[in-house]
């Protein structure tokens, strides 16, 4: 599929075929693609939760979904994704990397990054996960682990204390899906958000 068509196609699915799994070699792509994403001095200070097995997924469900508040239409289609792949962030690694002598901020200090970097980079390699599932002809869906259930889900997983999840990607064979309300606001045109040469 040609690059633009792709760019163009990228939806946000929530709903799948269960029946349907994601190939083994699928996956495999989906996660090297991810880590050929750009990373501040070459930190890749990423990691990635792969959830194939049936008892995982519905792990996961049981883990990071709130009690209540009315999203048992929008659960229903995303449970039945085949495959979830959490990326996680590793500020750490890219203290540590730029602590190297040919970065030289040997205290390790958060203050230099105005913007974490890690959370950046760990977002373009979920960018890549999303595009790449468009080309193999699969739907994808980024979303967020709610804030209060994100101990809950490292407990279930035993993530590490170094690893930041930044959300959750299911992945899987589109099924019919509902148009999703806020599709109705429109994409802002180009010219509604460029500047060119300064912004006023």
């Amino acid at each position: 599929m040609e690059f633009a068509d792709v760019v163009r196609r990228r939806r946000m699915v929530r709903n799948y075929d269960p029946d349907r799994p994601v190939p083994p070699e699928t996956v495999d792509r989906l996660l090297d693609h991810a880590v050929r994403a750009p990373s501040a001095g070459f930190a890749q200070g990423w990691g990635f939760l792969v959830l194939e097995e049936p008892a995982d997924r519905e792990r996961f469900w049981a883990a990071t979904t709130p009690e209540g508040g009315g999203r048992e239409r929008w659960l229903a289609g995303m449970r039945r994704a085949p495959l979830i792949v959490v990326p996680h962030a590793n500020r750490d690694a890219y203290l540590d990397r730029y602590a190297e002598p040919d970065k030289g901020w040997a205290d390790r200090a958060e203050e230099r990054w105005p913007v974490p970097y890690w959370y950046v980079d760990t977002g373009f390699a979920a960018l890549l996960m999303l595009l790449t599932a468009v080309d193999e002809g699969l739907g994808a869906c980024f979303f967020g682990i709610p804030p209060q259930r994100t101990d809950a889900y490292r407990e279930a997983f035993g993530v590490p204390p170094a690893l930041q999840p930044i959300g959750a990607v299911t992945i899987g064979y589109r099924a019919v899906d509902h148009r999703s309300p806020s599709l109705r606001r429109g994409r802002r045109p180009v010219d509604d958000v460029v500047r060119r040469g300064r912004w006023s």
